[in-house]
């Protein structure tokens, strides 16, 4: 699943980074309904189907929720790689492994799993994710159990959290269970997962789902659910990574 409101080039090349990984039917893109059809473009290989049009913007709760709700109609056992799309990664091979590996794990326990870069420095731009693993986890092989986040620290506090290695970059890419995160959701957000109550018949109607994200409130995955759960763990990541709305 990618989501974001890039360029066509941006989305292009998210899609064929995943398309190393996964069929491509496999792949879902959720964006804003006004670039539906830029997007169908852009993808021509892609099924018409697996392009999600947001009636309108509501954060990364709502969207997740589309998407899904979306994935267990079609495969109740699904795990999603979740990324935006305005990700800067340099060397492929060690992302594509680095993927495997995590969704590996996610297949067979029922966690969320974050990629956490190592940091290279003290950086404000940044949210930060602590482990419990103590002093020097970045130097540890994941996956490992998350503790606390924080989101873009002074740069006072970004340089004590680099030099305890135990913080890592949150880096916007998720892994779960369609389920597992749906089951968390409507834990933790059922103010998002009741608007979606009939999901099984509704949520390929485009005048249902603009229903569900007119009452949606806008609240972000990372605050209404994140760091509230229990099932929070992180996959160190070092290949190269930058979001390129920062570069």
């Amino acid at each position: 699943m990618a989501d974001g409101t890039g360029s066509p080039k941006q989305l292009k090349t998210t899609f064929s980074r995943f398309a190393e990984l996964l069929p491509v039917d496999h792949i879902l893109v959720v964006t804003p309904v006004k670039f539906v059809s830029q997007a169908r473009q852009a993808l021509p290989e892609l099924p018409q189907e697996n392009i999600l049009g947001e009636p309108m913007a509501r954060k990364t709760a709502p969207c997740m929720a589309f998407a899904a709700y979306t994935l267990l109609t079609r495969d109740p056992s699904a795990v999603i790689v979740a990324t935006p799309m305005n990700l800067f990664i340099r060397d492929e091979g060690l992302f594509v492994r680095t993927i495997d590996e995590a969704f590996t794990y996610v297949e067979e326990n029922d966690v969320l799993m974050t990629l956490g870069i190592v940091p290279r420095m003290p950086d404000v731009n940044f949210g930060y994710i602590q482990v419990k693993e103590g002093h020097n986890a970045h130097l540890m092989a994941g996956p490992l159990q998350v503790k606390t986040f924080t989101e873009k620290p002074p740069l006072e506090l970004a340089e004590v959290f680099v030099r305890t290695g135990e913080f890592f970059w949150n880096s916007g890419i998720f892994i779960w269970k369609a389920s597992t995160i749906v089951a968390e959701m409507e834990k933790y957000l059922p103010e998002v997962t009741e608007l979606f109550r009939g999901w099984e018949t509704g949520i390929s109607d485009p005048v249902w789902v603009e229903r569900a994200y007119s009452e949606c409130p806008k609240v972000s995955l990372d605050y209404g659910v994140m760091e509230h759960t229990s099932r929070a763990w992180l996959y160190p990541a070092r290949f190269g990574w930058a979001n390129i709305d920062r570069l």
